[in-house]
């Protein structure tokens, strides 16, 4: 199970704050786009999200999105929110997450994942030799890979809650 073991749990992006990101010694996070920053396809953000964005930035954090989806979902909500961007990560293999970190300077070890699934986030971060947050799903999302998944997850997740 390690490898499938989040960092921390939380319910949400915006309850990441710049106390724990000190306390855990991370310089950067890679955050995923669907269902962490905003609902899958959409092109806005749910509510807080930028006054997020913008206060870990402030506090000197770097942030990279880092996504499975295609150049023309991420790039575009990237831009919308002021941040640099990998497209088609291939997570959980480590190569987006490498590509990341190159662009931020940064040791994996003070690299932050971000995400609301184990068999991409979670499992990819731990790889990398990153540590993660996982967030519980917002919205619902619709297709197989997605759907099987989410199966996949509920036990996991369910012993996560139980420590």
């Amino acid at each position: 199970m390690s490898l499938l073991k989040p960092t921390v749990s939380l319910k949400n992006v915006t309850d990441i704050t710049p106390e724990l990101l000190q306390q855990l010694q991370i310089d950067a996070i890679l955050l995923d786009v669907d269902n962490t920053l905003a609902p899958p396809t959409s092109h806005i953000p749910y509510e807080g999200v930028q006054q997020w964005i913008d206060c870990i930035r402030q506090s000197g954090i770097h942030i990279v999105i880092c996504s499975n989806n295609y150049q023309k979902r991420v790039k575009p909500f990237s831009d919308s929110v002021g941040l640099d961007c990998v497209a088609m990560s291939l997570k959980p293999f480590p190569f987006g997450f490498n590509r990341a970190k190159r662009k931020l300077k940064e040791q994996p070890k003070s690299v932050l994942v971000v995400g609301d699934q184990i068999y991409t986030d979670v499992l990819g971060a731990n790889l990398a030799g990153m540590q993660s947050v996982l967030l519980e799903p917002r919205s619902e999302e619709h297709g197989f890979t997605i759907w099987l998944r989410r199966k996949m997850e509920v036990g996991i997740r369910k012993k996560l809650n139980r420590q």
